[in-house]
């Protein structure tokens, strides 16, 4: 069991006031950032994207180019000090996510980066541990925070509808694509040294984020992770079980080597008078089941999933708002994935024995 601090925002000085704009630099301009978030830095009022940094720097030029960029590095450091950039997304994978978010609140300028957070809990501390030391605000793109169906979902619970909250049962179930299977194509999301686990760190953290932001911090959880397919070397099949400080209890079940007709996505949270339906990943109806029947609620997302997020981070900077999602809030969800897993990774890493 763990106790956590209850508040969704930091206090910090808004470092922004008065500057005008936020004006961002992205470390790290690969896939995530063409449609889910990049372009929503021009799309947000008082922020405007000035410079991108890849290692490559013809690949760094091309984004550039094709976004209507003004700068490009294929160097972080100089993305970091240029005196134009004034808040960094980064974008990498998470091996690099504490030492870039480290170095440019280091260098005065608040960060907003990809999730989960770091590689492990440890990671996200010492990030916060400098977000509190420079006074500069560290934001984490979980995005279901601010989108409409899982608003609705929030508005539904928090308003009574479905009675008082007792469980929430996740599951997720895919298939593992051609490349899983074979070493030289598999992708950074399952090599831990990289990505701090497997797909689990980067499918369940948006899910057991989401959860937080419902209910509260978790306090307690137990999992049982394997692998059983044995593909790589992080764990595929995950279970775990979970209790919220509301008093709702929580299980889950990941497995990412099914067969395609087995694939399911799904969120169920059981109440004394109903029970609501979703799905993390699909994006589809939410579903209100109670004793007169079955309700669907349909939203429409952004074109820019991220677009929501990003300006309650911009207008956080600016003192107007609290942004939903911290360092502190998402540092909570590293420890919850942390301790499904651990004792897998004690297993294979000859931990104790």
């Amino acid at each position: 069991m763990i106790k956590h601090k209850s508040s969704h925002t930091d206090s910090f000085s808004p470092p922004l006031e008065g500057q005008g704009e936020a004006r961002w630099g992205i470390i790290g301009c690969g896939n995530v950032t063409e449609l889910k978030s990049g372009p929503a830095f021009n799309k947000v009022e008082h922020s405007r994207l000035v410079a991108v940094m890849r290692r490559n720097a013809a690949l760094a030029q091309d984004y550039a180019e094709r976004h209507g960029v003004p700068k490009w590095y294929s160097d972080a450091n100089q993305l970091i000090n240029d005196p134009e950039v004034n808040a960094v997304y980064i974008a990498t994978p998470p091996d690099t996510h504490a030492s870039y978010a480290i170095a440019a609140m280091k260098a005065g300028k608040p960060v907003y980066v990809e999730k989960p957070m770091a590689r492990n809990y440890q990671e996200c501390k010492e990030m916060i541990r400098v977000s509190e030391e420079t006074g500069m605000p560290l934001f984490v793109a979980y995005y279901r925070r601010t989108l409409p169906a899982f608003l609705k979902v929030k508005e539904l619970v928090d308003n009574g509808i479905i009675g008082k909250p007792l469980t929430v049962n996740i599951r997720l179930h895919k298939s593992s694509g051609e490349k899983d299977q074979f070493p030289e194509m598999q992708s950074w999301h399952i090599n831990p040294e990289i990505a701090g686990g497997g797909y689990f760190f980067d499918l369940a953290s948006h899910q057991l984020d989401y959860l937080d932001f419902l209910f509260g911090p978790i306090v307690q959880v137990h999992g049982i992770a394997v692998n059983q397919a044995g593909y790589y070397k992080a764990e595929d099949t995950v279970t775990g079980t979970f209790l919220f400080g509301n008093g709702v209890i929580g299980t889950g079940s990941w497995c990412f080597v099914v067969s395609k007709g087995s694939e399911e996505d799904i969120i169920e949270i059981s109440g004394t008078k109903g029970k609501l339906s979703f799905s993390s990943f699909q994006h589809g109806d939410v579903k209100l089941t109670t004793p007169d029947g079955t309700v669907s609620f349909s939203s429409q997302n952004p074109e820019n999933i991220q677009h929501y997020l990003i300006d309650q981070v911009v207008k956080t900077l600016e003192g107007k708002i609290e942004c939903v999602s911290t360092g502190k809030t998402a540092a909570r969800t590293s420890w919850v994935l942390e301790e499904i897993v651990k004792e897998y990774y004690k297993k294979i890493n000859h931990i104790g024995t």
